[in-house]
């Protein structure tokens, strides 16, 4: 009897996991697969596939605007990442602590970072406008001369790490998850030792939430080699491709000018750089990231 139950339980199960299975396979393991050969061919959606082998993978070392799309990306990710992980912690550690309107100041901070996409690119066009903008009137106010930001090429990505800071609360979040795990009895035992507050945010704090902080440094890295809605709606690359992320290119190769052969390339050099760099992450972290067991990543 218990047997015929497990088999019918069984048949459930793959009854309702049916649809999602089917849906799996033709919306995201067929697509994935299929870009994976296309790759390797020339392929305009118009006409059948071409293949040719390493053809496009070659073509990316010879091709200049590629070679502009990685730089912008590296440059944003070094500069962007860094940025938003300080600016996160330190509005979780100022909202940690015991203030009054502690929860008012938790919402204020968190507020803005669910303003995303198109809606924030375009309040950011205004704030970086170079003659109604808020941030050249403020400038104006100290008798500086505000730059073009998104009209100038030397200031172009600048402005868009600066726009980055703006999501800092999404982070905080995380942050003060991380924060409020540690245990107080740490702290306790640290003003036992004379530890001041300097010492326990380097010596306690920081090593406690390193797991938060590594986790937070991934995504980071992840999400600003994805970089696109920015320079699609502020830039278009521009100006003279200062802001030619790579994603914005490889969107343009796949839906301005059909090069899907030579876009599906890019995705997949894109994936592979992904995978290495979190390796690389996660390689190094054995040196700074502590866990409660003792034990490394």
């Amino acid at each position: 009897m218990k047997r015929k139950q497990r088999k019918f339980r069984g048949k459930t199960f793959y009854f309702f996991i049916f649809p999602w299975l089917i849906g799996s396979i033709v919306f995201t393991l067929y697509p994935i697969l299929s870009s994976l050969y296309f790759s390797f061919t020339e392929y305009d959606i118009t006409h059948p596939p071409k293949w040719i082998g390493l053809g496009n993978y070659t073509k990316m070392l010879h091709d200049e605007l590629f070679w502009r799309g990685v730089k912008a990306t590296l440059i944003f990710t070094l500069f962007s990442v860094p940025l938003q992980l300080v600016l996160s912690l330190v509005l979780a550690l100022l909202v940690n602590q015991k203030l009054p309107f502690q929860r008012f100041f938790r919402t204020v901070f968190y507020f803005p970072s669910m303003i995303s996409g198109v809606a924030l690119s375009l309040m950011w066009l205004w704030v970086f406008n170079s003659k109604t903008g808020m941030f050249n009137y403020v400038l104006s106010l100290v008798g500086v001369a505000g730059p073009g930001w998104l009209e100038d090429e030397k200031w172009a990505l600048t402005a868009m790490i600066i726009m980055t800071m703006w999501g800092a609360g999404a982070g905080m979040v995380i942050f003060l998850a991380g924060l409020q795990g540690v245990p107080p009895i740490i702290y306790e035992a640290g003003k036992i030792d004379g530890v001041n507050r300097w010492q326990s945010l380097w010596n306690i704090t920081i090593p406690m939430i390193s797991p938060v902080i590594l986790f937070q440094l991934i995504m980071g890295v992840i999400e600003s080699f994805q970089v696109f809605t920015q320079a699609f709606v502020m830039t278009k690359g521009g100006p003279h491709y200062a802001t030619q992320f790579y994603v914005y290119y490889l969107w343009q190769n796949g839906f301005k000018f059909f090069k899907m052969g030579y876009a599906s390339a890019m995705a997949w050099l894109l994936l592979i750089a992904v995978m290495f760099f979190t390796f690389l992450i996660m390689k190094f972290s054995k040196k700074f990231v502590h866990y409660e067991a003792g034990d490394g990543v």
